[in-house]
């Protein structure tokens, strides 16, 4: 499968699922149900006092694995950026943390995630939030405009990773941070097994192995890089899913349990990033 081709599939998942958090029957269901088998993945991710204030279609549409509000320690008057915003639950609970004085951003690819996103935003009067049309691998913002970077469960969507962070450093400040919830893979997974599971989980179908993720973040040029499990999932959380699939639960679970986790992935730009070494004798007087 081509990236392209990867790209569409991700984009129509989505799209259909603002359609059914739209649609006037939403309220019986969440967009979790058009994405095959998250609900173990993207249930009881947010308290009651976080969402209590939110639009419902804000809530229903989120697909998330965590909640990088609650962890990224945002502060009154920073620059945020969510990639990959869908219905803007993270980008709306940003905004009041970085309050009037601060700026929530969210980029989604998909029309129909950004008119949800919009309503929601317009339901909630938030003025302090902007949601923008793009790609996670190419930012439509300028170079050091941003505080923090947040993201949840999307980072792993991407057929191109290291283009991602890479962008990701490129608008954060010097000393900004990234602060991401994404779902992480731990020690070797048979590829047979790997595909097994990934076709349960199709809303993390590109999971890096945490040894990966923290290469490609030094890669890019962050330090300070953590990754810290939040919840680790069980081949029991899609039992009925995978039996339905034809699956050999008992074999599977062997193989499996404890090695597929959402994660809390940190990481900073350092403070004197961009500046450019002396490396000519005698240049550092």
């Amino acid at each position: 499968m081509s990236d392209h081709d990867l790209k569409e599939i991700v984009r129509e998942k989505y799209a259909e699922a603002a359609r059914r958090v739209a649609a006037p029957a939403s309220c019986c269901g969440s967009a979790a149900s058009a994405l095959e088998g998250c609900n173990p993945i993207t249930s009881n991710l947010y308290a009651d006092h976080e969402t209590g204030a939110l639009p419902d279609a804000a809530v229903l549409a989120s697909l998330g694995c965590g909640n990088p509000t609650a962890l990224a320690e945002l502060k009154p008057g920073e620059t945020v950026l969510d990639l990959g915003s869908g219905g803007g639950i993270d980008v709306l609970l940003s905004a009041r943390r970085v309050g009037p004085t601060g700026k929530a951003y969210g980029l989604d690819m998909t029309d129909e995630m950004l008119g949800l996103a919009r309503e929601n935003q317009r339901k909630a009067g938030a003025t302090n939030v902007e949601f923008l049309k793009g790609e996670i691998e190419a930012i439509p913002l300028p170079d050091s405009s941003v505080d923090v970077i947040i993201s949840n469960c999307v980072i792993n969507l991407s057929a191109d990773k290291d283009k991602v962070l890479r962008e990701a450093f490129r608008v954060l400040k010097p000393g900004g941070r990234f602060a991401v919830s994404d779902v992480v893979t731990r020690g070797d997974i048979p590829a047979q097994i790997r595909n097994d599971v990934l076709a349960w989980v199709g809303c993390i179908a590109g999971a890096l192995d945490e040894n990966d993720y923290r290469d490609k973040l030094a890669s890019a040029g962050f330090e300070s890089i953590g990754v810290e499990p939040t919840r680790v999932y069980k081949v029991d959380d899609a039992r009925e899913f995978l039996i339905s699939k034809g699956f050999d639960i008992d074999a599977m679970a062997r193989q499996v349990d404890g090695k597929f986790f959402s994660a809390f992935v940190r990481a900073t730009k350092p403070e004197a990033a961009g500046a450019k070494a002396c490396c000519a004798p005698g240049c550092c007087g």
